[in-house]
């Protein structure tokens, strides 16, 4: 008899961050390639017709699990009055913001006010709460905002899960500098979300270098090597637009990101390597 395959979750981040990039999501989950989002309520293309169309997919079978994909770095400013601080209207970079949230120099009061806002701007979008929670650019895995974010989890989304970005045991390099420090973080971030008995996902994968011309097929099939069920793989796929190009330096990548996840390649990747996309509970 053959072995069944180990179902994971493939979640495409930054719903909400350009047109182009809902319109590939969109996509993409109508067709059945991947199974999870992430949405950005604060960026400037998640308006209610943006949700609208997303939750629409979910009409009569789920297709996809929704989550909300918590925003606290530029070029993205909050959601909620007087959060701190802030560079030009703006939250700090992502290099400042972890030197910040290290040296615990951040408002906790004000993280979880931020939080609690981007999840009641979800449930208002959506009309419930999101089956999951994670971070752009890792953030919930920071000092400071890991508290803030389980803490309102746990008051607020006590069913929904969280992602933690430690690596299957066996897809551990020591050269991936990113993705040491990812596993470093996510151990007191699973610590402390088992603690609080907030679910986490198993194990982690889909980081690599966005700045290079990755071979995102040959890249896909070592993400899902060791990935045990319930693992998560991270993907970003999307269309070049004016919009993305002024929010973020991952353009081209998107593209190619998209085109894999389109072709006839990807489900053969997945069979060859015994993996199948989990089905979202209704």
């Amino acid at each position: 008899m053959a072995e069944a395959p180990r179902r994971i979750w493939l979640c495409a981040d930054d719903y909400g961050m350009a047109p182009g990039v809902n319109d590939a999501i969109r996509q993409l989950i109508a067709r059945g390639r991947i199974n999870a989002t992430s949405v950005m309520v604060g960026a400037p293309s998640f308006t209610a017709e943006e949700a609208g169309a997303l939750d629409a997919l979910n009409t009569g079978q789920t297709r996809a699990a929704i989550g909300l994909h918590v925003t606290l770095t530029a070029p993205f400013s909050p959601v909620s009055d007087g959060y701190r601080p802030l560079r030009k209207h703006h939250f700090p970079r992502l290099n400042e913001m972890m030197r910040l949230s290290h040296l615990r120099r951040l408002s906790a009061e004000r993280l979880t006010i931020e939080i609690g806002s981007q999840l009641r701007l979800f449930a208002e979008a959506f009309g419930r709460l999101p089956d999951f929670i994670d971070g752009h650019q890792h953030v919930q895995l920071f000092p400071q905002v890991r508290d803030a974010l389980l803490k309102v989890m746990a008051e607020a989304a006590p069913d929904a899960w969280v992602r933690q970005c430690g690596r299957a045991r066996g897809a551990r390099r020591l050269n991936d500098r990113k993705g040491l420090l990812l596993d470093v973080l996510s151990v007191r971030f699973r610590s402390k979300a088992a603690t609080m008995r907030i679910a986490t996902n198993p194990a982690f994968a889909g980081a690599y270098d966005f700045a290079g011309k990755a071979d995102y097929a040959a890249l896909f099939a070592r993400f899902l090597t060791g990935l045990p069920e319930g693992g998560l793989i991270m993907c970003h796929p999307g269309f070049v637009d004016a919009a993305l190009k002024s929010l973020d330096p991952l353009t081209d990548q998107r593209e190619r990101e998209f085109a894999f996840f389109e072709s006839e390649a990807f489900p053969r990747v997945l069979s060859e390597n015994g993996v199948a996309l989990a089905q979202p509970s209704t």
